[in-house]
């Protein structure tokens, strides 16, 4: 599992297995029933792989994977590493809050240049909303590195299970 843009916040994969789609999907359904460390929930041709509410903290990763079939033997995985949903979209609503608030601060700073009047507030407010966004980035990737032990468990966790069907 490597990933080339050191940037990306939730990290994707993409894997092609010589089984067939609906025979992964059942290994991992069926896996519910004999392990314990993993929740594991299916929506039609997509696994959702996280951690039990008990060893989940607030960066908890997740795995979430659609597997589609290429023809009658073999199949396409792609794999999205991300924290819980709720968490992506509080983060995702902050980003979006600055971008608003900037554009806004923008048209502002235009209209006061635009009549001749001072308009070195808004620029201010402007260059600190672009640090804040900043310390957005980095709050995620300190998130996103906290969690790294975990995604690599629960890639793991994937594989054993994608060996195990290609055993039988």
């Amino acid at each position: 599992m490597s990933t080339t843009n050191t940037i990306v916040l939730r990290p994707r994969f993409k894997k092609e297995l010589p089984l067939r789609s609906e025979t992964v999907l059942k290994t991992f359904e069926n896996s519910k029933v004999t392990q314990q460390d993993f929740i594991i929930t299916r929506i039609d041709d997509h696994v959702f792989i996280k951690y039990p509410k008990a060893k989940q903290h607030f960066w908890s990763p997740q795995l979430h994977l659609e597997i589609n079939a290429i023809d009658e033997n073999s199949s396409l995985l792609y794999g999205l590493f991300g924290p819980n949903p709720t968490v992506w979209s509080l983060f995702m609503f902050f980003h979006f809050m600055v971008a608003a608030l900037f554009i806004g601060i923008a048209v502002w700073a235009y209209t006061n240049w635009s009549l001749d009047k001072t308009y070195s507030m808004q620029l201010s407010i402007m260059m600190l909303l672009v640090l804040i966004w900043i310390a957005l980035y980095f709050i995620g990737s300190v998130g996103k590195n906290s969690s790294k032990k975990e995604m690599h468990e629960l890639y793991a966790f994937m594989n054993v299970i994608i060996q195990k069907e290609r055993k039988e």
